[in-house]
């Protein structure tokens, strides 16, 4: 597999925290980049020491608005920046404007690819707070990125072009699926893929329960329920039927599975998981909103 940079050119994290650590670690270990062509920074010394020590690359603390200040100690991030390629911002997303401001005030290059992963914080947003040409993408990863096995969508701004996605694509791809969207859709998959992981604990967390109320032991339990999900979820990735044609292959006449099957359906579990979906993609709305305000 080709490098994802030339050997010469750099890529930082900005918010170097569990996610920002994950995508590093994918690409490095996907042999798409080499840690001499990386940096981070992280809001705390603790915070960065643990990333070298686990990562072996440079990282300078300092919250997101004296960004330059933790840098400076190493020759600063406007030096920093000459280098880089692509950053990838992984802070909450009411620091937006105060990493854009540090973008600005370091003198990021124009061509620089910028990868947001702020919740509900829009690319047109973000061009707007930094007034430059520069190439945006939004992405959506999820936890489960930790361990490979994560689904990501990404979008472009006014200034991305095919290959900023395609590259944006490859970064993501290091730890599990990514597949390139509209924008309209981010609010939407942040609420579903996003936060399912969420819903997919809860859900495995009741299992298991059940499982040690009708006599199993709670490691057994467990491993059945987890197990049982993992394994439907390939089914429907690898076979490509629908989940009710799959379901039916369970559920034989008079059998037990459509007896459990009625008692899901009387507690309307359809319209309350499609109900906290919907709550959850109104909330990330908010989200951006209230980044937008506290910009302003």
């Amino acid at each position: 597999m080709s490098s994802l940079l030339p050997p010469d050119r750099q890529l930082g994290v900005i918010g170097a925290g569990v996610m920002g650590r994950t995508l590093l670690r994918g690409l490095f270990d996907a042999q798409l980049l080499q840690p001499s062509q990386a940096w981070a920074s992280a809001h705390s010394q603790a915070s960065c020491d643990e990333v070298t020590s686990e990562l072996g690359i440079p990282c300078f603390p300092g919250a997101a608005t004296d960004l330059g200040l933790g840098l400076a100690q190493e020759g600063g991030l406007e030096r920093r920046l000459l280098d880089t390629d692509v950053v990838l911002i992984c802070v909450k997303p009411k620091q937006a404007a105060d990493v854009v401001d540090a973008l600005a005030r370091n003198g990021v290059r124009r061509d620089t690819l910028l990868v947001s992963i702020l919740a509900g914080v829009t690319t047109s947003r973000l061009e707007q707070l930094l007034d430059l040409s520069n190439p945006w993408v939004r992405a959506m990863p999820n936890t489960p990125c930790v361990v490979g096995a994560g689904m990501t969508v990404v979008a472009g701004g006014t200034h991305a072009a095919t290959a900023h996605l395609d590259l944006a694509q490859r970064i993501f791809a290091s730890v599990g699926q990514c597949r390139i969207v509209d924008e309209a859709y981010c609010n939407a998959v942040t609420a579903l893929s996003g936060s399912g992981p969420a819903y997919m604990y809860l859900m495995m967390e009741a299992m298991a329960d059940a499982g040690v109320r009708v006599g199993l032991p709670r490691d057994l339990a467990l491993q059945l329920v987890a197990q049982t999900m993992l394994g439907s979820a390939r089914m429907v990735l690898e076979t490509g039927r629908h989940p009710a044609s799959l379901r039916d292959d369970v559920t034989t006449p008079a059998g037990c599975t459509i007896g459990g099957v009625l008692m899901l359906e009387d507690g309307k579990i359809r319209s309350v998981l499609a109900r906290a979906v919907e709550e959850a993609t109104r909330i990330v709305e908010q989200l951006g909103k209230t980044a937008k305000a506290k910009a302003d």
